[in-house]
């Protein structure tokens, strides 16, 4: 009876993370690309008892920012979930290694442009180890993700341009008008050349990736003039990743702004509806209408698209590089 009674006690220990199994995910590549794959293992050792494994899963993670009416709140989401592994048993000590591989969705944010990270954006997979009930999401691992050959035709565009990178964020919402898998989309934001800061006061770039093709969404800031307040604008093109390989973006992208100079959009800011606003000034390489950007999550929303307060700490702490490897 004793020694049935200290193996109930170190079963429930490990429950606990005491004495238990380790994980340690290890990546082919710290390098991903939006439609790509993301490879390697898994790798488990067996703690002070035996243990029945429920699942191993691994799940993509980054910080999103979205806006309630009680003001903005920043969390961190998983916006994608893969198992690896179904049930089985781990004895005591033993090592396992689990191979995996699994596709990178479309939509994911990138993390670097012309091979310089993105300050602001970070991604990471998380392990998770179920175990008798409980859950272990104690490994984590940071993935950069590299703009697909289509995307990074239109970032080097802004380059030769002269666009000088200011920020990157992930907003939480849904652009009108366009399909979005994930309930979230990406911002990056450029200080204007000297040629156009008379025009705009920065440029946001929005990239909706799929399969056939991408969706590039351009947001300028207008400075306002002497009679008149400053507003925001919006260009946007629907390729194939052929046709943007093709495509002269730095063409595109001067005549959007010297364009904007013909249309006056009135001064507006956030609000539960609109993220941006409304502007008939779009290019279409496969026709489509006017965008606007509809922001769907409100407090509840982001509640419910947000995941546990413990794991937002511990993913914090990655994202600010506090993380000791």
């Amino acid at each position: 009876m004793r020694e049935r009674g200290i193996v109930v006690f170190k079963r429930m220990l490990g429950a606990l993370g005491v004495g238990g199994p380790s994980v340690d995910t290890v990546l082919a590549s710290p390098y991903a690309e939006p439609g790509g794959m993301l490879t390697g293992e898994v790798r488990i050792k067996g703690g002070d008892f035996e243990a029945e494994i429920e699942h191993v899963a691994l799940g993509l993670v980054t910080r999103v920012e979205a806006e309630h009416p009680e003001g903005e709140a920043t969390g961190t989401i998983e916006f994608f979930r893969a198992e690896v592994s179904g049930p089985f048993r781990l004895g005591t000590g033993e090592e396992r290694a689990i191979p995996f591989q699994i596709p990178v969705p479309w939509e994911t944010p990138i993390t670097e442009v012309l091979g310089r990270p993105l300050h602001g954006m970070a991604l990471g997979v998380r392990t998770e180890l179920a175990i008798a009930k409980a859950v272990d999401k104690g490994d984590l691992d940071p993935v950069s993700v590299r703009p697909t050959p289509s995307q990074e035709r239109v970032l080097q565009a802004f380059d030769r341009l002269g666009f000088q990178f200011r920020s990157a964020d992930l907003e939480m919402g849904r652009i009108h008008g366009v399909y979005q898998e994930l309930p979230f989309f990406q911002e990056i934001e450029f200080y204007p050349p000297p040629q156009y800061a008379g025009q705009v006061n920065e440029v946001e770039l929005t990239f909706v990736t799929a399969a056939d093709g991408l969706e590039v969404i351009l947001e300028a800031d207008k400075r306002g003039g002497m009679f008149s307040g400053g507003s925001d604008s919006f260009g946007r093109f629907h390729v194939s990743h052929q046709d943007a390989l093709a495509m002269d973006w730095s063409a595109h992208i001067n005549d959007w702004i010297a364009g904007l100079a013909q249309y006056r959009v009135p001064s507006h800011g956030h609000n539960d509806d609109y993220y941006g606003g409304y502007h008939d000034n779009d290019h279409h390489h496969h026709g489509g209408g006017g965008m606007g950007a509809a922001v769907a999550a409100g407090a509840a929303g982001v509640a419910a698209g947000f995941v546990a307060a413990e794991v937002v700490d511990e993913i914090g702490d990655f994202f600010e590089g506090e993380e000791e490897e």
